[in-house]
């Protein structure tokens, strides 16, 4: 199955885990993300429908209006892909606006300018919700024309939910296999990540997803599968799944010296308390 990438730039993103994640995701009918982020598992998956939330408000805006309005949305960002926005200056007064407006359409097109010209493809807020990347100085960011129009038609299949991952799991059903991609549980105390639409996702958090995720198989019968870093934690956590470890080149650090390769958990909850490990 040849692999399509996401049109956005992201932190995390699963691309280079879609091979993995597809020998370990149960058949079903339905998939359920509670953390869609750019979709990589979505776009490389054949489920006959598909539930995606996110708790940022900007990223499900944006996908329902190329899911809903793919020419015109794909025609008027790519106008924004020119040599005169690719400038300090250009960039910092599409960021401005962005924080200052609350029209769907602009931000959503602002929202990808800002990932493909912004620093590294984060996806970062203030406290108070600003959009605070910085300019990323790249010669000639990449319009993906072809990503977009892939997302558009695949997203047919989809739903688009802006909610919290407590309740995308309870919109799923007997047909249903859950993935779930949440933020990073840290390897370290500095490496946390946690500034995700303007929210953090604490350590008490990865213990609720893990409690709510073994509820899910056990009490309903709905497989629920996790991918997180491999540590003491993710394992005591998720002791009670099958867990398998792999690697993958982390996307997006400080330098290009600190993308090494780390070790990603799969934990699969299967309807039993086992905790098998391969």
């Amino acid at each position: 199955m040849k692999k399509n990438r996401a049109f956005l730039k992201w932190a995390g993103g699963k691309y280079g885990l879609v091979d993995d994640i597809r020998r370990h995701l149960p058949a079903a009918q339905s998939l359920v993300e509670p953390f869609v982020g750019a979709g990589s598992i979505f776009l490389n998956t054949d489920y006959e429908h598909y539930i995606l939330a996110d708790i940022n408000p900007d990223l499900i805006n944006l996908y329902n209006l190329l899911k809903e309005q793919p020419e015109h949305y794909i025609t008027e960002a790519k106008r924004w892909f020119i040599a005169e926005n690719n400038r300090k200056e250009a960039y910092l007064s599409v960021r401005h606006q962005f924080n200052q407006t609350s029209d769907v359409m602009y931000r959503s097109l602002a929202f990808l300018y800002m990932n493909r010209f912004g620093f590294n493809g984060l996806c970062r807020y203030n406290k108070k919700g600003g959009f605070n990347v910085p300019f990323g100085s790249y010669k000639k960011p990449y319009f993906p024309e072809a990503e977009l129009e892939f997302f558009a038609e695949k997203a047919q299949k989809a739903t688009f939910i802006c909610t919290n991952y407590q309740d995308s799991f309870e919109r799923a059903d007997e047909t249903s296999v859950v993935y779930c991609d949440p933020p990073y549980a840290p390897l370290s105390h500095t490496a946390n990540f946690t500034s995700y639409a303007g929210g953090g996702f604490s350590l008490d958090d990865q213990a609720a997803l893990a409690d709510i995720a073994e509820k899910t198989a056990n009490e309903r019968g709905i497989p629920v599968l996790i991918s997180n870093h491999d540590t003491i934690l993710t394992r005591r956590l998720y002791h009670g799944a099958k867990l398998s470890v792999v690697k993958v080149k982390r996307t997006i650090s400080r330098n290009g010296a600190g993308r090494n390769k780390v070790d990603e958990l799969l934990a699969l909850f299967e309807g039993n308390s086992e905790g098998l490990t391969d």
